[in-house]
């Protein structure tokens, strides 16, 4: 496939205007296609057409008034700012199956959370415990149980007595909306819930959040829960929603956010599996889920672009997406120790009628107490993924010796520079532009010394029927050590639009004679790729086939100068790679030699010339080295989350994490732990320098960069 229409990313000012059982969230028969009337909204519903609609969910154009999205680099990033970790959810407890123990950790390394809940939760209003005769619907009352599951299960998460008592106000929104808010502060460390209650039931068609989400001129009620201080329901609209999570985000500042997945995976089900799975038709997820995502983003973008609108400062913040129901379709990553304390904050929030916590509505979800997290056959709480796997740091070394690093802020692309030679400390952040942008990042290096920065961008951002696409972005240095380049979109690997919005987070290598080779997941799971030649010019993409593999790929180059990429599949890791050096990548068979992956295979070339690969097996927190001979386990770096592998002139180093997420470094023999300084986020970076020693890049929950020389 070729370039897709305006490629290049030209200059602002250059571009026309872009105008257990079942769990208690039902499945959702999907919202109308973008553009339908409000006339014909019910109707839809009622004829579940446009199902598929909501998992291919848009950003929505700016509001009248708002400024486009801006790729030309040169805003000012700000640079004064506390850590601070917003959430935004769907229903209460998506972030204890989903983000944690990632929320765990920050919350443990003191910064203040701030989570959004934008439904009720109250679903049917069934509250049911399990053998027990079904209660009467309590919509207001099942709200309030599930709202006091949360304080409980926050409050065991700061390590105080679960019913330990919670500030409980009203706060006023923008728009003049209001919500219940409550807060539970220990020393410095700090909570605040805050619930929006929007309903996730109005007719018996289920006019909720996914519907507001594509439907401009709906107006959506809210639920009062038993016992809040609100003493009336509201109602919200689209723009009313996305003005009050611009408010939220304007008031509290986030550093680290976290939202759910904007664009899940295509997933074909028959009808009975797909109620059974709780899953929206034709994607695995909630539709909720989908919906809150896409307005999280869209708040995102619409915050940044305000916020820089006349002359501010961009917004320094770093954002995490994650799967949901995505879960239940893979092996599961995370080992029994780290599972254990995952659902140990389950247990609390789901609660139990025999407690006395003092909520007469109701002590938790009783739908998920006791051991149900981990009986459930959907296993969500065994992984954590993330939608935008991968380095959210890039480093590379400068021509006076100093190290650059880069990564996604404020949706923008920033570089650091070392103030000096090994000095560790980071200078100003600079703006280069690019976003709206995903989190992950991919480099590579031409043959004549230019560095290549690769992501993924929302390059699209009409809603409604209008267009709405992703693509894979390129930044490249005018000459080695130099200037950059305008940003160059690289296009989509997928046939449509819908097909487009699955594209997975770029990857790239150069081989040795000098190709640049970028590869990205397609809709099908499957892998695509484009090649840079020599002189610049770009093919189109192509599909290589294979078989089904989760995002996160991994590359090397062997001893014979062939490229290979690594994925990993169902049941063994998926192999793609060159007959001979310049030809193109072809699927081969999966390699079986060592256990069902759990995470990606990092690869690694090795001293024979073939390629050794480092994983974690599913639900295993050993890594298993997989080479020509066959696979063995490595002792002495057990942990959880895919590892980073580089060479170096003492062998292998191997970068990973602990059971308590630690970041640690394993050269030939020799572990370290890095137990000081801020908690890392997701996706830290390994460099390994000149000198041969190795170099651990991150970013905290603060959004600062952070360099580690063990």
């Amino acid at each position: 496939m070729t370039d897709r229409p305006r490629a290049h990313l030209e200059p602002a000012h250059l571009r026309p205007p872009q105008p257990e059982p079942p769990r208690h969230e039902p499945p959702h028969a999907g919202p109308p296609r973008p553009g339908t009337p409000r006339r014909a909204v019910v109707a839809a519903l009622a004829a579940t057409a446009g199902a598929a609609a909501l998992g291919a969910c848009s950003v929505p154009p700016p509001r009248r008034g708002d400024p486009p999205a801006d790729p030309a680099p040169g805003l000012a990033i700000g640079t004064v700012r506390r850590a601070c970790l917003m959430q935004i959810l769907a229903h209460p407890d998506d972030d204890l199956y989903f983000m944690n123990p990632d929320t765990q950790q920050a919350v443990d390394a003191g910064t203040p959370l701030v989570c959004v809940y934008l439904t009720a939760g109250e679903a049917d209003g069934l509250n049911k415990v399990p053998g027990a005769p079904h209660p009467a619907p309590d919509k207001a009352g099942y709200s309030s149980a599930r709202h006091q599951g949360l304080r409980q299960a926050y409050a065991t998460l700061l390590g105080l007595e679960k019913f330990t008592p919670w500030d409980v106000s009203v706060a006023e929104l923008a728009g003049n909306h209001l919500a219940e808010v409550n807060t539970l502060t220990d020393g410095l460390r700090r909570i605040e819930l805050v619930f929006l209650n929007t309903a996730m039931h109005t007719t018996r068609h289920r006019l909720g959040l996914p519907s507001l989400w594509q439907d401009r001129h709906l107006s959506l009620r809210t639920v009062v829960a038993e016992g809040s201080p609100l003493r009336r329901p509201g109602a919200y609209t689209y723009d009313g929603l996305l003005d009050v999570l611009v408010g939220l985000l304007d008031n509290h500042r986030p550093t680290l956010v976290h939202t759910l997945d904007p664009d899940p995976d295509i997933q074909h089900s028959t009808e009975a599996a797909r109620r059974a799975d709780s899953e929206q038709r034709g994607y695995s997820d909630h539709a909720d889920h989908t919906a809150a995502a896409c307005f999280a983003w869209a708040a995102l973008i619409r915050w940044v672009a305000r916020t820089t609108a006349g002359g501010g400062e961009v917004p320094a913040f770093v954002v995490t997406a994650y799967r949901g129901y995505y879960n239940r379709h893979w092996p599961k990553n995370l080992p029994p120790k780290v599972v254990a304390g995952k659902a140990a904050h389950l247990v609390p929030y789901g609660g139990s009628p025999d407690w006395d916590c003092g909520n007469p509505s109701g002590c938790g979800d009783y739908n998920v107490g006791g051991k149900r997290p981990l009986t459930n056959r959907k296993g969500w709480v065994r992984s954590t993924v993330h939608r935008y796997p991968g380095p959210r740091a890039a480093v590379a070394a400068e021509a006076d010796g100093r190290l650059a690093a880069y990564a996604v802020l404020g949706l923008r692309l920033v570089r650091w520079r070392e103030t000096g030679v090994g000095s560790g400390v980071w200078g100003p952040p600079r703006d280069l532009g690019g976003g709206p942008l995903a989190p992950a990042l991919a480099t590579a290096t031409a043959k004549d010394g230019r560095l290549l920065l690769f992501a993924l961008r929302f390059a699209a951002l009409g809603g409604h029927g209008a267009n709405n696409a992703r693509e894979v972005v390129v930044l490249e240095q005018s000459t080695p050590d130099g200037d950059f380049l305008a940003w160059r979109g690289l296009g989509n690997p997928g046939p449509g639009r819908d097909e487009g919005r699955r594209v997975g987070v770029p990857v790239a290598v150069t081989a040795p004679d000098g190709r640049v080779h970028l590869f990205a997941r397609t809709a099908e799971k499957g892998l695509s790729t484009r090649v840079r030649e020599s002189d610049g010019r770009w093919s189109g993409w192509r599909d290589m086939g294979g078989g089904e593999a989760q995002d996160g790929f991994r590359t090397a180059v062997d001893g014979e100068g062939r490229v290979h990429v690594y994925g990993a599949g169902h049941h063994a890791v998926h192999h793609w790679t060159q007959d001979a050096p310049g030809e193109p990548l072809t699927a081969r068979t999966q390699i079986d030699a060592g256990p069902v992956p759990g995470t990606s295979p990092a690869a690694l070339p090795a001293d024979d010339g073939t390629v050794d690969l480092y994983y974690r097996g599913a639900a295993d927190a050993s890594v298993t080295v997989v080479h020509a001979g066959g696979a063995t386990d490595l002792r002495g770096f057990d942990g959880y989350g895919p590892v980073t592998a580089a060479a170096s002139p003492r062998g292998p180093v191997l970068l990973g994490r602990t059971a308590k997420g630690l970041v640690q470094l394993r050269t030939g023999a020799d572990r370290s732990v890095r137990d000081q300084g801020p908690v890392a986020t997701a996706g830290t970076a390994l460099h390994i320098g000149g000198d041969g020693r190795a170099v651990v890049v991150g970013l905290g929950p603060d959004a600062r960069p952070w360099l580690w020389r063990p």
